[in-house]
Parts: C-alpha cells; structure tokens; sequence
C-alpha cells in the first residue's frame, strides 16, 4: 500500500522497580526456555532472590500453566506458545514508549477515529493520546479500554467477543463483527511477528482473524513492533506485509530486514533507542 520511506552478561543483575515482580517471572521463564529446566537454587543465584521468593514465583506461575513444577525447581511449559500480557509490560519498556510515542504522532490532529488492538506497544499508543480532543477509538483490548474508558475528551466503543486470558483481548465473531460495522480511519496494531515472506503474524489464529477484520475497517494501517519482532512469523497471519502502510520499530532491528521491507512498499519509521 504505501510507499515510500519516510550479550548478555552472565554475571547476576538484581532486579528492581515498582513491576520487578512481573520482570522477575518473565526472567524465569526466558531462563527456563534457554535451559529447559531449573531448580530453586539456581533461580536464587541467577535472580540474586530468596528460596522462598523463587518457589513462590514458581507456583504462581504453575497455576497459570506457564511451567512445570518438579522436585525443587521447574521446566518449561511445551504448550505454552505465547507469555502473558501483563508479563510483558516491563520488557522493552523505553523502546515500546518511543515506538508508541512515534505512532500516536503519525495520526492526524482534529476529529478522527482510531481502532486500537491489543498487545504492550498498542496500549502504550492508546495512552500518548489522553490529551486528544475528539478522537473516537474503538478497542478490543481490555486493558487498553480500562486505561482510557474513563477520560470524557475520548469516546471510546469497545468490541463484544470472547476474552483470550493471555492478552485480555476480545476476539472472535463479536468482535470482527464490531470491526466490520465502523469506517476508521487508522488501525494501530501491535504484532508477535512481521517479515517480508509471512506479513503480520501473531501466536493464535482467531486473534489474526480479528485484528484482518479491524484493518479491513480502516483506510490506513499502522503496525507497532519492537525490534525483536521483525524478521520472524509466528503461526498465524493477520495480513500481507502489503497491507501495512506504517510499521514503527527501533533501531535494533536488521538494516536486511529493513531493505525487504521497504522494497514492499512499507513506509518505516526507525526511532532511536541507543545512547549516544
């Protein structure tokens, strides 16, 4: 559609902040997909944390189906093909701010309608536009809806549809239905997965049918992703890499990657995250 441009340290880091908890056990589980399997000892001195702080994680973290637990540690989940969004809202943090900071830019100023999807970088789109005068966004994220539901400067209409527990979006029939019955003008959207061969992807197939219904509403799309998204597809596709006219993403990306891409037509936009 558009067109044109416009290693890891082994020694132990403690981990601090007022979402330490959720980075810690999103920590746990980027270890245990680096090692398969991991006992309390292990977790204590590569987290610089108490046995009884590591083997609480570890059983919240089993009732979410996220591990196995085993005698005095766990292993990963094979089944599990996708972390949480409330695990991921510390990873990347800096650079999914600027990435949304650049998106919200992109939109026009004055009366307009938006739809928002789900995902970490999205929701940080949603809330660099508190400030906007009437703007319509209609949402099938709850998270994103619970932000900004209550500001009177935004109206906003969220979708009906079936609640998918690890991103706490509405997807399904209801909310391709929803999609389907509005005129928008930008569809923002974050993505588990952009590359030139398998377009926008996500981990679950009825979730990419509802975010093709949401840019099949809109006139223009705008694609949100951190750089460690780019390059990869993930199982299932929402659109042709085509169909993207805006993907902001940062610095950390392939300049290869960045050449295919806009060979295809995708207008990038690089925001910088390194110092200096």
């Amino acid at each position: 559609m558009i067109r044109s441009l416009s290693s890891e340290s082994s020694a132990p880091t403690p981990i601090s902040g007022s979402d330490k908890r959720s980075r810690r056990m999103l920590r746990i589980l980027e270890l245990l997909g680096e090692h398969g399997q991991l006992s309390v000892q292990e977790l204590v001195e590569k987290l610089l944390i108490s046995p009884a702080t590591a083997r609480r994680d570890l059983s919240d973290l089993d009732r979410q189906g996220l591990l196995l637990r085993t005698s005095g540690g766990a292993q990963g989940n094979p089944s599990m093909t996708e972390v949480p969004v409330h695990l991921r809202v510390g990873k990347s943090q800096v650079s999914k701010q600027r990435i949304a900071q650049r998106a919200a830019a992109l939109l026009p100023p004055g009366p307009y309608a938006i739809a928002i999807g789900g995902g970490t970088t999205a929701a940080a789109v949603a809330h660099g536009l508190v400030e906007r005068q009437q703007l319509t966004i209609v949402t099938n994220s709850l998270s994103t809806a619970n932000e900004i539901s209550m500001l009177p400067n935004l109206r906003v209409i969220m979708t009906g549809g079936i609640v998918r527990s690890s991103s706490y979006e509405l997807v399904g029939r209801l909310a391709e239905q929803t999609f389907s019955a509005v005129n928008i003008g930008t569809a923002v959207l974050g993505a588990d997965g952009v590359s030139l061969k398998g377009g926008i992807t996500t981990h679950d197939e009825v979730e990419a049918r509802t975010n093709a219904a949401m840019i099949r509403s809109a006139e223009r799309t705008i694609v949100v992703a951190d750089s460690s998204k780019i390059g990869r597809a993930t199982f299932a596709q929402v659109a042709e890499v085509g169909e993207i006219d805006d993907l902001v993403t940062d610095d950390g990306v392939d300049l290869e990657v960045i050449d295919e891409l806009r060979s295809a037509g995708v207008r990038l936009h690089v925001i910088t995250t390194t110092a200096g």
